[in-house]
């Protein structure tokens, strides 16, 4: 079942078109990545999605029907530019914005000092904002962002000011809260995390949806026939005895063995590779290269005009 769904959403400010006729289908418990460069149309679609802003045209569902202001409060926004009152004192800015979304005050203190405590920052309680790290500023909105328990989350840059170790903490926060039927909204361009947390993604460019579909599918699809070689036996190049219709797209060497990266031909296989390479070396593993998120995400971005929207099927 779908969670969550935008169906032609066009959104114009004065001259320029920040969204033009994008649809995303967001599954119920699932983690999925809202992709794009910097003025692609990503947090306008948030703030629409939030309605912080409203659509010019284009419709928006929530749990199979259309999104109403009821359903806000089952939404939980971390924008990527943060706010706090650096006057205030952290506890009681957390339990005034956790008022703001409903939960009485009993409630609310209780569920602060256990997240307060679960990040080790209780101490924290009735210091002033503006005492706080950028990183400790970011724990206090993320609890703040979760703190009501929302069916839907959505997260903008999440991981910005944290340093690797409260990056894997919040990771795993993140993952928590999807096995307990949350489904999540992750805005970020960290390709490396898409990777790790994403099932599936949207990639928007230019006011445009111009990739979207499950992860692991588009990585497979936007294969090249390229595999990784780690040998032993020859130190030459091996464009010296490769045919031609072999790719030597790089070499080196690691430790006590070479690596040579080697496109084969689209109708090729890996045998036809094993086969010319044999007679000249020993062959310790051969490894398809599987284009990373950070590689399709360039190569759609910068480097194709025409794009089909729907992910296209996987040949296996």
């Amino acid at each position: 079942m779908d969670l969550f769904t935008a169906i032609d959403v066009t959104k114009k400010f004065s001259n320029h078109t920040a969204l033009d006729k994008v649809s995303v289908t967001i599954p119920e418990n699932s983690i999925f990545g809202l992709l794009g460069p910097n003025g692609a149309g990503k947090t306008t679609l948030i703030r629409i999605m939030n309605r912080i802003i409203a659509q010019d045209e284009g419709e928006l569902y929530f749990s199979g029907r259309k999104l109403s202001p009821d359903d806000i409060e089952k939404i939980g926004y971390l924008p990527e530019e943060r706010g706090l009152y650096k006057k205030m004192k952290v506890g009681e800015q957390a339990l005034y914005l956790a008022r703001l979304k409903g939960m009485s005050h009993d409630d609310a203190v209780k569920k602060l000092k256990y997240w307060f405590e679960k990040f080790e920052i209780i101490t924290w309680w009735n210091r002033k904002v503006e005492e706080l790290s950028k990183g400790m500023q970011q724990k206090i909105q993320f609890i703040v962002t979760i703190i009501h328990e929302p069916r839907l989350l959505i997260f903008d840059e999440p991981f910005s000011g944290f340093d690797p170790i409260n990056v894997n903490i919040l990771k795993e926060e993140i993952l928590d809260l999807q096995k307990k039927g949350v489904t999540i909204i992750f805005s970020t361009h960290n390709m490396a995390s898409v990777e790790e947390l994403c099932s599936q993604i949207a990639l928007i460019n230019k006011s445009k949806k111009i990739l979207d579909g499950n992860v692991w599918d588009i990585r497979k699809a936007y294969k090249t026939n390229t595999f990784e070689l780690h040998y032993t036996g020859y130190n030459g190049n091996l464009r010296d005895f490769l045919p031609a219709q072999f790719e030597v797209t790089d070499q080196s060497t690691i430790n006590d063995h070479f690596i040579a990266g080697i496109r084969i031909p689209q109708n090729g296989i890996p045998n036809d590779l094993i086969k010319e390479v044999l007679p000249y070396l020993k062959i310790q593993a051969i490894n398809e290269v599987i284009p990373s998120m950070n590689d399709i995400f360039i190569r759609t971005v910068t480097q194709q005009v025409n794009i089909p929207v729907t992910q296209p099927e996987v040949s296996l």
